[in-house]
């Protein structure tokens, strides 16, 4: 039987090997919550690292924000393996050359810090808890003491200690756990779309804007839940810290774009009409004109005009929104757009998303914020908030 020779509209043939995309919208879904990970442990370490006490009221939730993320990371790519539990052979047998092998030791290895990083945050807050309740609850705090009931003044001081540390270790960890996605991508030759030096750094600052903007929103949401005022310290610190990244992200990627073009190698020319016709609303509207430059020029106003009260908890939350929304439109530009560009350079593709079936919209709307679920959990297990019991960074 013949194969079938789609034509492209736009400039050729494409050939038959070249119309299936191998990476769909989960795989895009990834790289996005892998950022949101990264971004929200760069919070934390704001406040245990580096001491900006203003981000002590969100510091703490950070840290359970990350986790929650960061433990449904790998479950896209799970979803999208034809046999998912060939993944563990990824770890038995290492391929020490491969991103991808390797990614299964980093991602362990962050997970375990996490967990034991935020163990030693709550542990007085788990002692109390342990002490006070008789139900089965208590017995899980109890389980969770690992028998050491010391919560003494010399006790928390060593327990900051071993937080500062795995603080330290955690910020070259988070961050090299997500720019090796970006790394990943730039290492690709045959895409001209991907293949860029920078691809490592631009996936590393806009996981940063990412996960601090959810931040904003988790924290001015739960303020709204909870009935208590928001701290507009707070709020303007993570206010400046997105428009302060969103700054260093446009740069970098105008000046990949810029690059780009200026080599003009082969395949520029597929690219330039690519960007011009279907990438121009997905691309240059929705990811920067809507999604980052419209946030910017409103934070920048507002910090401008000294913006305060309901107008800056309002103006925030509306521009961190916005650059959610423009980094998740990052990723799919990356791994969509750059499959929608012919390999052979003959023509365009053109993916189309199914709603329904494990890698539609459905399934990727599920796993973004199906964290949020989990975070609600280890919210109620293990309270955040400043205002709760003390903990061992207060």
């Amino acid at each position: 039987m013949e194969p079938i020779i789609h034509f492209s509209p736009y400039t050729g043939w494409v050939y038959p090997n070249e119309t299936i995309f191998e990476w769909s919208i989960l795989i895009a879904v990834y790289p996005y919550i892998t950022g949101l990970v990264a971004g929200a442990f760069t919070v934390s370490s704001l406040y245990q690292v580096f001491g900006f006490e203003r981000l002590k009221p969100v510091a703490h939730m950070a840290l359970l924000t990350s986790l929650s993320f960061m433990i449904f990371v790998p479950t896209p790519l799970l979803l999208h393996l034809g046999h998912p539990e060939r993944a563990f052979n990824a770890t038995i047998t290492p391929h020490l050359t491969s991103a991808m092998a390797m990614f299964g030791f980093f991602a362990s290895f962050y997970v375990a810090l996490l967990i034991v990083e935020g163990w030693f945050a709550n542990r007085p807050y788990i002692v109390e808890q342990a002490q006070k309740r008789t139900d089965l609850l208590g017995r899980f705090y109890r389980l969770l003491t690992l028998g050491s009931y010391d919560v003494s003044e010399h006790a928390l001081r060593y327990d900051k200690k071993w937080i500062f540390a795995l603080a330290v270790i955690g910020i070259p960890g988070a961050h090299g756990l997500h720019g090796y996605v970006g790394f990943m991508y730039g290492s690709v030759k045959a895409r001209e779309w991907w293949s860029s030096d920078l691809m490592a750094v631009i996936f590393l600052f806009s996981a940063i804007i990412s996960g601090v903007s959810l931040l904003a929103v988790l924290y001015v949401a739960t303020c709204k839940m909870r009935k208590i005022p928001v701290d507009l310290a707070c709020l303007k610190g993570l206010a400046y810290t997105i428009w302060a990244f969103i700054m260093v992200a446009l740069l970098l990627e105008a000046l990949e774009f810029a690059n780009l073009v200026y080599k003009n190698r082969e395949g520029t020319d597929m690219i330039m009409q690519y960007v011009t016709g279907p990438l121009l609303v997905p691309y240059f509207i929705l990811q920067f004109a809507v999604g980052a430059i419209t946030p910017f020029l409103w934070l920048s106003y507002m910090i401008w005009r000294g913006t305060t009260g309901k107008a800056l908890i309002v103006g925030v939350t509306v521009c961190a929104c916005l650059v959610l929304f423009s980094v998740f439109m990052m990723r799919w530009n990356v791994v969509i757009g750059g499959q929608e560009i012919s390999k052979t350079g003959k023509g365009l593709l053109s993916y189309h998303l199914p709603f329904w079936g494990k890698e539609g919209a459905l399934m990727a709307i599920f796993l973004t914020t199906a964290p949020l679920g989990l975070l609600y959990v280890l919210t109620r297990l293990f309270p955040p908030w400043a205002d709760a019991p003390t903990h061992a960074h207060s």
